[in-house]
């Protein structure tokens, strides 16, 4: 009889993990609190597959930007100074975890390489067509400063197996001309990509239940619990309470994984970090022309672009702790059309639509990927700014965990959640 796996959450790490699961011959059931799959922080991100922006932020200069810019509305990074003990805390561990720089940089860009092969592989054998576009991304620096950091995150990428070229202006301008602009020089990684999350997300939970994984959508998770052998989740639908048995669960609930992890007995320092995004509509063939079709990352500003589709331009970034808080501010939204504004004078910016969301951070910006310290728990989150990029390839460890203990050795399930990310590059 197949075991049967409950995964709680419906982002892109949730999604991954129930289709990895049942690929590997379980029984799934998915549960998620919205009507659809991929409609809070796996909505509209920046929609970059790059293995290029691997750098963790786990470095001193993180700190400095962060405390000039703390009474700066507009800023790139924004710290709300009120004080909470789940922010210190984080903090703390964070400013713990800058010697391991180098380190996790390294491990997250091969993660993030091998994830490549399953992501495109899956949305090929599934038909998922997501407005993916391999054109590379392209860094661009305005100072010899950034560009000089730049050269030593190339080194750490390279350590990690990513090869990205340094190019000069006139060569960025080659790459993408439709960029406006001054810039001392620019680096370019030809292996990355761009799409749309949100429909890669949903056309993965359509491949689900063609599986056979029952997606249980409009559930509220109010509590989880397990004794090492079964796992019971209380759910909400419709205003009924139902209490449901599984033989295992995996928790991808995004920026609420902490709270559902303290609840199995788990710490997992997961804080809400606050992008936020803007979707330009450009309808009008002028727009269009003058809009960019390789995807940029501007270092200074901390904002990522990708051309999705025809008619469709995504601008994201900033980094916002202001904890569980979802408010689009319009004095964060102003900077991102400034930027197109500035950037790609030639696209019309009155068809913008705003929109924020939470990504789900580790101190030491690593995911959680592995069993929990009761036999039957597991965990797939904590992924930061990199989730879409490194979703398939936790998916496909964490399918390699539940399945050595579950099905191999039951007693291996036991062993804890790993404090150093739980990460295992895995192949194949």
């Amino acid at each position: 009889m197949k075991k049967h796996m409950v995964v709680i959450g419906g982002g892109i790490t949730g999604v991954t993990s129930a289709y990895a699961l049942a690929r590997q011959g379980f029984q799934v059931t998915l549960i998620e609190k919205n009507r659809y799959a991929a409609m809070e922080t796996s909505y509209a991100n920046g929609g970059q597959l790059s293995a290029s922006n691997a750098e963790v932020w786990t470095h001193p200069s993180t700190l400095i930007k962060g405390l000039k810019w703390m009474m700066k509305a507009d800023a790139p990074l924004l710290m709300n100074p009120k004080p909470s003990w789940h922010k210190f805390s984080w903090i703390a561990e964070f400013v713990a975890n800058i010697p391991k720089y180098e380190r996790n940089t390294i491990d997250t860009a091969k993660l993030a390489i091998d994830a490549r092969e399953h992501l495109f592989a899956w949305a090929a054998s599934e038909g998922i067509d997501f407005d993916h576009k391999r054109e590379g991304i392209l860094h661009i620096y305005r100072d010899k400063k950034g560009f000089d950091h730049a050269g030593r995150v190339s080194k750490l990428l390279a350590a990690g197996g990513l090869e990205r070229r340094a190019v000069t202006p006139e060569e960025m301008r080659a790459i993408e001309p439709t960029l406006q602009g001054q810039y001392y020089g620019g680096y370019f990684t030809e292996s990355d990509s761009t799409g749309d999350i949100h429909k890669f997300t949903f056309g993965l939970a359509q491949a689900c239940k063609r599986l056979g994984v029952q997606m249980l959508t409009g559930h509220e998770v109010l509590n989880v619990s397990s004794d090492g052998e079964v796992a019971t989740v209380q759910v909400r639908y419709e205003g009924q309470i139902d209490t449901l048995r599984f033989d295992g669960i995996v928790i991808s609930a995004g920026v609420h994984s902490r709270r559902l992890a303290a609840q199995l007995g788990d710490r997992l320092n997961v804080y809400p970090v606050k992008g936020y995004s803007i979707t330009v509509n450009m309808p009008d063939a002028a727009s269009q022309a003058a809009a960019p079709q390789v995807s940029l990352l501007d270092d200074e500003t901390k904002l990522v672009t990708s051309r999705l589709g025809d008619d469709r331009f995504r601008v994201a970034g900033t980094a916002e702790f202001n904890g569980f808080n979802l408010d689009i501010r319009a004095d964060r939204i102003a900077p991102l059309i400034r930027w197109v504004n500035e950037c790609f004078p030639g696209i019309d910016t009155r068809k913008v639509v705003p929109w924020a969301g939470l990504r789900p951070m580790m101190p030491d910006m690593l995911p959680r990927v592995g069993a929990g310290k009761k036999a039957n728990v597991f965990y797939n989150t904590g992924h930061g700014h990199l989730g879409w990029t490194l979703s398939a390839i936790t998916a496909h460890q964490l399918a390699g965990h539940v399945q050595q203990s579950l099905l191999l050795s039951p007693s291996l399930g036991a062993s804890g959640l790993s404090k150093t990310g739980a990460v295992h590059h895995a192949h194949g």
